[in-house]
């Protein structure tokens, strides 16, 4: 049980929030819905649910993901996040199919009037604060992710550095940013619907977003299938290689893995040396080379051996280090 409540505690924080508040803006436009018969609002109460229920699956694979290695699984449990979240998008994708169905339905049948506009609005509203809430919350976490200090806006400066945040917080800064874009998108199709009795453009606006979340369903759901199957990051792979090739001891590199397992890296290195060096004195080279790449972020695993130095130069990247808060690692 302590270690339940120890993997729970390390689960990512802004998917929980955001689930809790996508459960909450789900519940009361379901009841906005069921007293206007608004479909811009169907639309979002099932892009609120779609997402509420992705994030509390995400939060639990987060979670599990930091389970320690076993016997029977040595390499850990950082991939269950991508499992997860490849099968969280199926639940996305569904509610995306449900509401472009009932946008063009509303599309072909649109209302003669609109009721409880004032219910919808104010529903609509407070979903876009609270949206933009956990959107920035999201958007702060992938610049402590990736280690860059925080100027300006940080949703508009966290787009930048998306790409390399966890799969968790990644997840949850899309969602966010199509749910504040789907509430905007909603609120302006009321209002215009309700001066200009334009009807189907309430159609119009749930079939877009819809389409916002399917475009969500394959982003994520890409991402993740790559990281399911054992995904090198590229960038990481040359900062550890260039700083393997600084030690005076290495003479080259023969082969280098920087597989991504979950949120976490694991390194696979054979380095060329020196054949006079001694085993007792390689020893030593190679404790040092792992206390160096351990203290890499994200890195939790490294394999190293030693092969002789055959003459000829294999690694030829050039040197470049990812970005953190003084610039570099």
């Amino acid at each position: 049980m302590e270690e339940l409540f120890k993997l729970i505690k390390g689960g990512n924080k802004p998917s929980l929030i955001a689930a809790f508040v996508n459960s909450f803006l789900g519940i009361i436009k379901g009841v906005a819905f069921f007293f206007t018969g608004n479909v811009a609002m169907f639309a979002e109460m099932m892009h609120s649910f779609g997402d509420a229920a992705n994030q509390f699956f995400v939060f639990i694979g987060s979670a599990l993901s930091k389970k320690a290695p076993t016997p029977r699984f040595p390499n850990g449990y950082g991939r269950i996040v991508n499992l997860v979240c490849l099968g969280a998008v199926l639940i996305v994708a569904i509610l995306s199919y449900e509401t472009i169905k009932e946008g063009w339905h509303h599309f072909l049948h649109p209302a003669t009037e609109s009721s409880g506009v004032a219910i919808a609005l104010g529903v609509l509203t407070l979903g876009f604060v609270l949206e933009l809430f956990v959107l920035n919350k999201a958007a702060k976490e992938v610049l402590h992710e990736v280690g860059v200090e925080r100027k300006g806006i940080a949703i508009v400066q966290s787009a930048k550095y998306l790409k390399r945040a966890k799969p968790a917080t990644k997840l949850v800064w899309m969602e966010d940013l199509v749910a504040t874009s789907g509430n905007l998108l909603a609120f302006l199709a009321i209002v215009i619907a309700y001066f200009t009795d334009f009807y189907r453009l309430e159609g119009i606006v749930s079939i877009i977003i819809g389409l916002m979340m399917f475009y969500v369903v394959g982003r994520v759901f890409l991402d993740n299938a790559r990281g399911a199957i054992g995904e090198t990051d590229e960038e990481m792979l040359v900062h550890i290689g260039n700083l393997v090739m600084e030690d005076p001891h290495v003479k080259d590199i023969a082969r280098l893995e920087v597989i991504k397992e979950g949120e976490f890296l694991h390194v696979e290195l054979i380095a060329e040396t020196d054949p006079s060096l001694s085993l007792a004195y390689l020893d030593d080279v190679r404790d040092h080379l792992t206390t160096l790449l351990l203290n890499q972020k994200g890195v939790t695993k490294v394999t190293m051996a030693f092969d002789e130095d055959d003459g000829d130069r294999a690694w030829k990247h050039t040197v470049t280090k990812p970005e953190t808060e003084k610039g570099m690692i």
